[in-house]
Parts: structure tokens; sequence; C-alpha cells
């Protein structure tokens, strides 16, 4: 094969897809529960996205940074104004670009350590990796980046024992509220508290990796929102550029002019043609719509907990709006996957046990009992 031999592929031949479908060559249809590994936050192949992508392609595609796109000012000021804050924006094409643009501001801004936490995910490039709390990620890479340490998720009381022996030396905390990879998590209030407090005491700065939970999918613009996290930066990406590769930091704050001219960039970033998704995409992130999310995450998550009780193999649901872990008594990935294909539904797993749901946040109730009834046929086969 042509291809490097860094992905665990799914063995169809897709011909189109369509909303929460996506259509094999035989005309099979599956239901997609992982939209892109949460990319596609309106389905396959969204009329208006689809419209407003056709229209800039007509306009240009790329002009350089040498120029600015009104998009791009408009995108970010959306970013900006859901922090709060006053800020600017930093884009970049993907997840662990944004985190790698952070870290480099942080060299500049405060030096000592950077706090991470185990399974913790922040992207596979050297700085991202450094601070991703997945050693089997790391092990065949390292040394990484020095000063960095990990502390377990949810743990106060060690986080509290760190900040207070280290005081003034600590540089930064990176916060992932829900885990994506690392098994869906949420992080607890009292996790949230220690943090707050010591960061007015300390001056640290408060990192929110938004990569996958931001953007509506936990029924907030900010999954941090739901936690009352005081934030200094924030990184986005997915569902940013409605399908297309797109990413952002946002500096708030004393931080806001980090960078000057000629200190860090990106030669295709924003994309224009990203951008006039995006703004399509933001668009219609507003309060009804992120209601709309938390009433299905809870329609979602409530059915789900059904099956728990019905079934013994499931041990856990976690999650939040319709960003959900069901959590199996099995360590069987390709087994669970190739059972959904059997039920025509794609599956996407993460620890080994954890079955992802990241379905199209415009999803249709109808829609979700079918994603149900297919899950409950695959939980039966386990």
């Amino acid at each position: 094969m042509s291809l490097s031999n860094t992905y665990k592929r799914i063995p169809l031949k897709i011909k189109r897809a369509k909303g929460v479908w996506i259509i094999d060559e035989n005309d099979e249809k599956y239901l997609d529960t992982f939209s892109g590994i949460g990319v596609l936050s309106f389905g396959h192949c969204d009329e208006k996205i689809n419209e407003a992508i056709s229209e800039q392609i007509k306009k240009y595609t790329h002009i350089s940074n040498f120029f600015v796109d009104q998009n791009a000012i408009e995108v970010a000021k959306r970013l900006i104004e859901e922090t709060g804050k006053d800020g600017s924006v930093f884009f970049a094409n993907s997840g662990t670009e944004a985190n790698e643009a952070v870290l480099k501001a942080i060299k500049k801004i405060k030096k000592g350590y950077i706090v991470s936490f185990e399974n913790n995910f922040h992207g596979r490039t050297l700085g991202s990796l450094s601070i991703t709390g997945f050693s089997n990620l790391k092990k065949e890479f390292e040394p990484l980046l020095p000063n960095v340490v990990f502390l377990p998720f949810n743990d106060p009381k060690k986080l509290k024992s760190f900040i207070e022996s280290e005081r003034e030396n600590i540089s930064t905390i990176f916060v992932e509220c829900v885990h994506g990879s690392g098994g869906l998590d949420i992080v607890s209030k009292e996790f949230i508290e220690i943090i707050n407090h010591y960061k007015n005491v300390y001056n640290y700065i408060v990192v929110a990796d938004e990569v996958q939970a931001g953007l509506g999918r936990t029924g907030k613009f900010y999954s941090y929102l739901n936690f009352d996290l005081d934030v200094d930066i924030v990184t986005v990406a997915k569902s940013l550029g409605g399908g297309l590769p797109l990413s952002a930091a946002v500096f708030t704050g004393k931080h806001k002019n980090v960078f000057t001219i000629g200190e860090h960039g990106s030669t295709f970033a924003p994309n224009p043609v990203s951008l006039a998704a995006s703004k399509t995409v933001l668009d219609r992130l507003n309060k009804y719509f992120l209601n709309s999310v938390k009433e299905k995450g809870n329609y979602l998550r409530n059915e789900l907990s059904k099956l728990k009780e019905k079934y013994s193999i499931v041990k856990q649901i976690k999650g939040l709006g319709l960003m959900v872990g069901i959590e199996l008594d099995i360590k069987q990935s390709d087994k669970i996957i190739e059972f959904g294909l059997h039920e025509r539904i794609l599956l996407n797993i993460v620890k080994g046990n954890i079955i992802r749901l990241l379905p199209a946040l415009n999803i249709k109730f109808e829609e979700i009992n079918e994603l149900l009834n297919r899950l409950e046929k695959v939980i039966k086969k386990i």
C-alpha cells in the first residue's frame, strides 16, 4: 500500500455521505456516530456549509497572510466574545498546531513547569505530544519537552500538594474539561476550584484545550463554561472549519499581544475557504441550538443508562452534551467495531473499551433512537 501505515482503517469504500449517514459502494447505509471524530457538527454534506464553500471558491481559495479576509475578523471576533474577555486569535490548521502555538507563546510569557494531566490529549507533534498524558504514544519519541509534569486527573489532593510545593515555579496548567481520547471523564468541581484559587495566588497561565469538547459539543460554546474555569488561553479546532482544516489559539487579557510580527506564522492558515465554512458553523451556534444539544445529550445518556441497567457488560455512561462515552467490561475494540459494521453502525473506540459517541449536533431524535436500537444489537452480540 502506498499510504503511510499510521491509521487503523475501517474496511468500507465510501460512495457518498449525507447527514448522519455514510453510504458504501454497495449502497448500504451506515449510521455515523462520530462525525469524522467530532469534525462535522452539522453532519455530512450540510447544504449551508457547502454553499458557503462554493461561493468562496468562486472568489479566491488562498491569498496569504499579506492580506486580511473579512471572515477571519468575524470568526476571530466570535471566538473571543465567547470567552467574555478581550483578546486576539492566531489561526492554524489543526488542534496540535494550535497547541504548539500556545506552547511557544508560553515560553515567552513565563518560564517554569507546565502541568498537564493523565489522559489529557493535546496532539501528536513533538510539543503537543509532550503535554499529552498517554505514555504509550510518547515512548518511542522521547526525550520530549522538559519541565512537563503529569498529575492524576480529578485528584484534588495531589494537585493542591504540587501547587503548594512549587508555587511560583509553575508556568501553565493545561486543562481538558471533558476528556476526548482519554475516556470521556468530566472535570470535577473541586478540581476546578483548586485551579482557580491558586491561579489568583501564583499567577500561572490556564489553557483550556477545547479542540474536541468546544464549539457546542457539550451544550455550551466552550466546554469550560460548564465549570466556571478561569481561562487565559483557549485552543479550538476539529469542527471549527465545518469539515475543512482550521484551528485557533485564542489569547485573552494581558496575553492577547503575546506574538509580534514574524514570531509565529502559518502559510495556509487561515484559509479563506475554511473561514467561509467556519463563519457558517459559528453563526448557527446560537443559544437555542446549544440548548437543543443539551436536550439531545440528556436524552441520549438517559436512554443509554437503561441499557446499562439491562446489560451487565455496560459499566458506565460518561460525558456531557453530545460527547458521550459507553464504558464496557471488555477490551476488544476490533470486535466492537466489527459487530457495529454488521448492524450498519459506525463506532469509534477509545481506551480499548469505551465507545465514544460524537454524533452530528443537529442529529434528529428519531436518528438517536435508531442509533440506540442498533447499538443495543451490538451490545447483545458482545
